[in-house]
């Protein structure tokens, strides 16, 4: 059958309008569907939840970065980045094109913000961390970055895709994919009834409000400079941990993301200020947090197979763990 492959193409605006042209002429040249903010509609509180349906049903994530770091969210980090983590955690395969010559940039396009600035490289660090990237320097070289490398995605990775609707197998193919609704449905109920059920099962656990000692370590960049490492240690409760990455699992992340997530947060209550990038903690003591959080009742971690068939560790809220993320987070009369 003859598929269309989705892909979302995600970048700041104002400044990409040309690049992002080139862009998506290229993938209808190639017969794939892009979908991108161009369909979004005006800024709203329901603009999150569009986007990541529109995500969700794509097949390849498609990422240029320039010279700005775009708007910045409720959650302190651009819908671009957010758009990105989203992506990865559902398991996307990235194709990421990033400006070659940031010195080249015209002034108008680039960040002018010195934060926004530092925010763009701890971003690009982020993109460029595990996985390869090919550089651009001008619009018109785009179209053949795009064909090739998502040629060779496809490729090697190749996704569900779409299929018109009269070149659909027969009834035996659709009688499997009723089958394999019904053995979902069951597994979601076994997974509920676990949920409900779980209880710390180990005498002697430290209490919630136990405190705990992290270890992390981040980056800081002038213009002009080399990065400079730092540490920090942040001493806090189980309890203030979990409120501070638990509406964050209400997404599933994967362990990486959850793993910054907690490194970011901690690093700003041990400095009390917001710079930095490549936000990280010790491992070991990672893996106590996972430990002792799945020992409260309060989550799950998960080998789940990802989008492109690959398996990645999801975290994911119990009930329990829900429980107390709304008891903790939600806001009262008179605070």
């Amino acid at each position: 059958m003859e598929k269309r492959y989705q892909v979302f193409v995600s970048s700041t605006y104002a400044d990409l309008k040309d690049e992002r042209k080139h862009v998506l002429q290229a993938l209808m040249e190639m017969d794939c569907i892009p979908a991108g903010m161009e369909l979004f509609p005006a800024t709203d509180e329901e603009q999150w939840e569009f986007i990541k349906k529109i995500i969700d049903d794509c097949d390849y994530y498609l990422l240029i970065v320039g010279g700005r770091y775009g708007s910045v969210t409720d959650d302190g980090i651009s819908y671009t980045e957010k758009e990105f983590d989203y992506a990865v955690a559902n398991g996307l395969k990235v194709i990421a094109l990033i400006h070659g010559a940031p010195d080249d940039i015209p002034f108008g396009k680039s960040e002018q913000d010195p934060v926004l600035r530092e925010k763009l490289l701890g971003f690009k660090d982020k993109v460029m961390d595990g996985r390869l990237v090919r550089f651009w320097e001008n619009a018109k070289e785009l179209p053949g970055l795009v064909a090739l490398n998502l040629t060779k995605t496809i490729k090697m990775y190749p996704a569900i895709g779409w299929v018109r609707a009269n070149n659909v197998a027969n009834e035996d193919v659709l009688g499997e994919i009723n089958e394999l609704r019904k053995l979902n449905t069951q597994l979601k109920d076994s997974l509920s009834k676990a949920e409900l059920q779980q209880k710390p099962a180990i005498e002697g656990i430290a209490d919630l409000d136990s405190i705990v000692s992290i270890d992390g370590t981040y980056k800081t960049q002038q213009t002009g400079h080399q990065p400079q490492n730092h540490s920090f240690n942040c001493e806090t409760s189980w309890r203030n941990i979990f409120s501070l990455i638990s509406p964050y699992l209400i997404e599933h992340p994967n362990d990486a993301i959850v793993k910054k997530k907690i490194a970011s947060s901690l690093k700003q209550i041990a400095t009390n200020k917001s710079n930095g990038y490549s936000f990280s903690i010790n491992d070991q003591q990672f893996k106590t947090i996972s430990i002792q959080l799945k020992a409260y009742g309060l989550i799950n971690t998960k080998y789940l197979k990802t989008t492109n068939g690959g398996m990645a560790l999801f975290w994911s809220l119990t009930e329990r763990g829900e429980q107390l993320m709304l008891e903790s987070r939600v806001v009262r009369t008179g605070a």
